[in-house]
């Protein structure tokens, strides 16, 4: 599975990439290598983020749900229990 990107996204990701390696390593590399790299890291990379991701998001999910009785708990079949304390 390779990550999509948007058009917009795709070309400030190369461009990142192009100012990286102007910046950073003192090259200049070119729009078409910037974006060969860029595929290359969301497809080979790409999946590792994308499953520790969701695999965070899962966690903090299972939290929530856990919790939901606790916060949304209601007694059951109280009116009578009610109707005795008045």
């Amino acid at each position: 599975m390779t990550i999509q990107l948007s058009k917009e996204a795709r070309a400030t990701a190369v461009a990142s990439i192009e100012r990286y390696f102007r910046e950073e390593r003192d090259e200049k590399i070119g729009n078409i290598q910037a974006a060969a790299l860029l595929h290359f890291v969301l497809e080979e990379i790409g999946p590792c983020i994308y499953n520790r991701a969701v695999a965070d998001v899962q966690e903090r999910l299972m939290v929530r749900v856990s919790e939901l009785d606790i916060e949304h708990h209601e007694d059951e079949f109280v009116y009578w229990a009610r109707q005795r304390r008045r």
